[in-house]
C-alpha cells in the first residue's frame, strides 16, 4: 500500500507541474515578429537566408519575396541577425513589452561599434555591403616593376655602360690607361688583392719582383 501511495503522489505532482507550465505558457503573452528583407532598390531580397533571434533560440528563413516571420516571441529585449554569407546587414535589437506587445521598439546597429539608429515596425531591412573573401588579383604595373631589386641592378648597369664611355672621352691619356689598369685588376681578383697588399706592406708588385728577377740572372750570366 506505501508503495502505491508512493506511485500515486508522484505522478500527481509530475501532472501537477505539467499543468503549472502550461498555464504559465498560455498567460504570457507571446508576439509574432515579423519583416523583410530588400535590397537597396527596392527590390525583394529574393534570397533565401536563415534569420536569428536571441543567437539561435528563435530561427526561421525568409520568402522568396524577402518577408520573414519569427512566431511564439516572449516579451523581452531580443536581438535579430541576419546570416547571410554574402550581405551585410545590421543588427536589431528588439525591446517587448507585455502592455504593449503590438508595437515594439526597434533599434538597429549597421556595424559593430556603429551610432544605433532607430527603425519603424514591421522591420524593413537593406544589406549595407557585401563580403569580400578573396583579394583580388593586381594588374601590371610599372611601379611595381620597378620596386625589384633585380629590375632596379640591370638599369644601373645599364646606365654605367652608357655613361661610362662618355666620361672616358674626356680624360688624358694616362689617366685612361691607370682607369683601364683598374679595370683589369677589378677582373683579376688575385692581382687586384696582390696589389693591395703591397700597397699596404709596401711591397713590390708581382710585375716588377718578376722583371728583377729575370735582370738578376742576365747579370749572373754575363759575370759567368
Amino acid at each position: 500500500l506505501d508503495c502505491v501511495y508512493t506511485m500515486n503522489m508522484q505522478s500527481l505532482l509530475t501532472l501537477f507541474s505539467l499543468f503549472c507550465v502550461l498555464f504559465t505558457s498560455l498567460a504570457q503573452p507571446t508576439k509574432t515578429l515579423e519583416g523583410r528583407l530588400e535590397f537597396n532598390d527596392n527590390t525583394p531580397f529574393n534570397i533565401t537566408t536563415r534569420i536569428t533571434l536571441n543567437n539561435g533560440e528563435f530561427s526561421t528563413y525568409s520568402r522568396i519575396d524577402g518577408s520573414f516571420s519569427i512566431y511564439d516571441v516572449p516579451p523581452g529585449i531580443h536581438q535579430l541577425d541576419i546570416q547571410s554569407t554574402t550581405y551585410h546587414f545590421g543588427q536589431i535589437k528588439i525591446q517587448l513589452l507585455e502592455d504593449s506587445m503590438d508595437s515594439p521598439k526597434c533599434l538597429e546597429y549597421a556595424f559593430p561599434g556603429a551610432v544605433k539608429q532607430i527603425i519603424g515596425y514591421p522591420l524593413v531591412m537593406y544589406p549595407y555591403a557585401t563580403y569580400q573573401y578573396f583579394e583580388p588579383s593586381k594588374g601590371f604595373s610599372v611601379f611595381r616593376l620597378l620596386k625589384s631589386p633585380m629590375v632596379l641592378m640591370m638599369l644601373f648597369s645599364g646606365f654605367m655602360m652608357y655613361v661610362m664611355p662618355k666620361m672616358m672621352e674626356g680624360l688624358d691619356p694616362e689617366e685612361k690607361a691607370a682607369m683601364r689598369k683598374q679595370m683589369e685588376a677589378q677582373q683579376d681578383p688575385t692581382k687586384m688583392f696582390s696589389e693591395m697588399l703591397g700597397g699596404i706592406t709596401g711591397a713590390a708588385p708581382e710585375e716588377d719582383s718578376g722583371k728583377s728577377r729575370k735582370e738578376r740572372r742576365k747579370i749572373r750570366s754575363k759575370k759567368d
